[in-house]
């Protein structure tokens, strides 16, 4: 047991952000337990991958014809031989639905469970704790692997802040599974295609959400002037987009769209756990509610406990009066 391993989930050659959160959770833990840290994912040896935060001591690339398609028993087998290869202490995942289908099968033949949804860790010495959220985010929990054999865990998506670019590229090195057709017993129908979003709010360096706290769609303007004297994107909260008051592709949130802006200002909006996992990984969030237990205070970076039609008028003056 002499690293930590993470899985980077990569499609169309392209890595996912969150398998980058999920980097930066395994290099946190490795750092805890002074061990050093490797990477896989399935692709091509000799396509560059830019790594995105501290670069891994190792990066397995896994190449066979069986895996060009997604099969959860493939996928199963082929990590099931690195990880006897590698030989891990621990092994993290991105949180996704392809992680869900396939690594609590995988843990299995390790004899150890997937301790799935961090949100948190704490490792020091030769021990690490690990946090979930129960009932909706009401309560946190602290888990901890027992047993021989790796550990396995996956990361909620917004819950790790992905590192800056690295410069510095990790050893590639190819890993060629065994794999039989034979063991395939499922066959992979058409990829899953969302529909074209007009608003890509990940891309946005700034964020204006709004949620339930401005009572009703007439009172929209008070906060679609702020985003454009901010030159920010709109965004909003489930319910905002589930009444129709904007559409559902300026939802953040487990059910919307994930970001990490540079800022990200909550309006009225109350923190559900929801809502959290969509918009936590933001550099620097600004939070707007007249309830100074909200929720949303507790990962604010700034907040403000008042009323948003007092208080977002006055910033959006403010910020007219700065940029004139």
């Amino acid at each position: 047991m002499n690293s930590v391993l993470v899985f980077l989930e990569a499609k169309n050659g392209e890595v996912s952000r969150i398998s980058w959160e999920a980097l930066a959770a395994a290099n946190a833990l490795a750092t805890g337990l002074n061990l050093p840290l490797d990477a896989a994912f399935v692709g091509d040896p000799a396509s560059p991958v830019a790594i995105q935060g501290d670069a891994p001591r190792t990066l397995y690339a896994i190449g066979d014809p069986l895996l060009q398609a997604y099969t959860a028993d493939g996928y199963t087998e082929t990590y099931r031989q690195l990880i006897d290869q590698v030989k891990p202490a621990y092994v993290v995942f991105p949180h996704t639905y392809q992680v869900r289908d396939f690594a609590p099968r995988l843990a299995t033949r390790f004899n150890q469970v997937l301790i799935s949804d961090v949100t948190g860790l704490e490792a020091s010495g030769d021990s690490a704790n690990f946090i979930r959220q129960l009932l909706q985010g009401k309560l946190n929990a602290t888990y901890r692997n027992s047993g021989d054999g790796p550990r396995f865990l996956s990361v909620q998506a917004g819950a790790f802040r992905a590192g800056a670019a690295s410069f510095i590229s990790p050893k590639v090195e190819p890993f060629h599974p065994r794999l039989d057709a034979a063991q395939i017993r499922t066959k992979p129908g058409e990829p899953f295609r969302a529909s074209a979003q007009t608003v890509d709010l990940s891309s946005a360096a700034i964020l204006v959400s709004v949620g339930r706290g401005i009572k009703e769609e007439a009172n929209l303007p008070i906060v679609q002037e702020l985003a454009a004297a901010l030159g920010a994107e709109l965004a909003a909260s489930r319910p905002i987009c589930d009444n129709g008051w904007l559409p559902m592709e300026r939802q953040v949130g487990s059910s919307g769209q994930t970001v990490a802006p540079k800022v990200y200002l909550a309006i009225g909006i109350s923190g559900a756990i929801q809502h959290l996992v969509g918009m936590k990984g933001s550099q620097c969030i600004v939070a707007i509610n007249k309830d100074e237990n909200a929720p949303i205070f507790e990962v604010a970076d700034y907040g403000i406990v008042g009323d948003l039609f007092e208080v977002v008028p006055a910033l959006t003056a403010a910020i007219r009066k700065v940029k004139s």
